[in-house]
């Protein structure tokens, strides 16, 4: 299997300044699952164990001269420890800067190699770093996983199939600081978040302890999907009662989730979305978090890039 490309100015800044410091927080180790169209990056799809997070770039958004081969239909997938993947994208854009001529400008080339470690006597898979300056070349060596075979690879891709299921109904909340502050507040009064979404457009969190129940409620929010108009005869109750009944008549989904998983999904506004969405899967399988980006100076979606999360659900008997 081979897998050569030019890591552009684009897709440097996309990777260095803003979604390899969101992917961090997600978790140490990922798959990068790399095909004829597409990078994406996948945290948690094949344990399921903790917070799945999938970020998605078209290969134009992140390279050019992109080229890939394998018997697995020219796809190739490995786990890769992002702040490796990290430090090495940053110090290659800090060599291109030293020798001039911008981040780029003289061609980071990045790719799959085999190499004899030092004091090894078995060939390792890195992912190389390559640096050419006027006079010199720069290596560096990121360390991954073995390759995944033909069969991993289908399972893999299988559980991003699954992992693009989306919510009926979903919120945009535009301003994720906001929402980040009072999540921040919440950390010091218990660990078990109730989240509830209505086809009104209206984002329900609470937190309940023996002592203290706290939550906050937003409302009229813009739905994609199925939606509908909230009854007069509820606007003056409170937001618990209005949520209370949007569920009973079917409008509305409530799920459990960590307070620590919440917190952490919201950990994706470094890759500097333009807003939001937050919906709950078919039968409250799960919490999905959507952000969206729009192409630079519009207001129109960028379908290159997506970024999604889908938080775990706990049982009502452990909330």
């Amino acid at each position: 299997m081979k897998f050569k490309a030019f890591l552009t100015e684009n897709g440097v800044n996309l990777l260095e300044k803003r979604f390899l410091p969101a992917l961090e927080k997600m978790g140490k180790i990922c798959h990068l699952y790399l095909t004829k169209d597409h990078a994406i990056f996948l945290h948690n799809l094949l344990n399921g164990d903790g917070i799945q997070c999938i970020a998605q770039f078209r290969k134009e958004a992140l390279f050019d001269d992109y080229r890939i081969s394998s018997q697995n239909d020219d796809r190739v997938a490995f786990a890769i420890d992002i702040s490796l993947l990290h430090r090495a994208v940053r110090s290659s854009v800090s060599i291109c800067s030293e020798f001039g001529g911008g981040p780029t400008a003289n061609r980071l080339q990045i790719k799959l190699v085999k190499k004899l470690p030092p004091n090894c006597t078995q060939a390792l898979p890195f992912l190389t770093f390559e640096t050419k300056g006027y006079k010199s070349a720069v290596i560096q060596d990121v360390p991954i996983s073995k390759p995944l075979s033909r069969a991993q690879v289908l399972e893999l891709q299988s559980a991003l199939d699954m992992a693009q299921d989306m919510p009926q109904t979903l919120v945009q909340v535009p301003d994720l600081n906001q929402l980040q502050n009072f999540v921040d507040r919440l950390k010091h009064v218990g660990d078990v978040l109730n989240v509830s979404i209505s086809k009104y457009g209206d984002l329900h969190i609470q937190i309940s302890t023996t002592l203290i129940t706290l939550g906050a409620e937003f409302q009229k929010l813009l739905v994609v999907g199925e939606q509908a108009n909230g009854p007069a005869e509820d606007q003056n109750l409170s937001a618990q009662t209005r949520s209370a009944r949007a569920i009973s008549r079917g409008e509305a989904q409530s799920v459990l989730v960590t307070v620590r998983h919440f917190a952490k999904s919201l950990q994706c506004h470094l890759a500097k979305p333009d807003c939001a969405f937050y919906g709950i899967g078919s039968q409250g399988a799960c919490l999905t978090v959507i952000f969206q980006f729009f192409i630079p100076g519009s207001r129109q979606n960028d379908k290159s890039i997506s970024l999604h999360c889908r938080l775990p659900v706990l049982d009502p008997g452990e909330g």
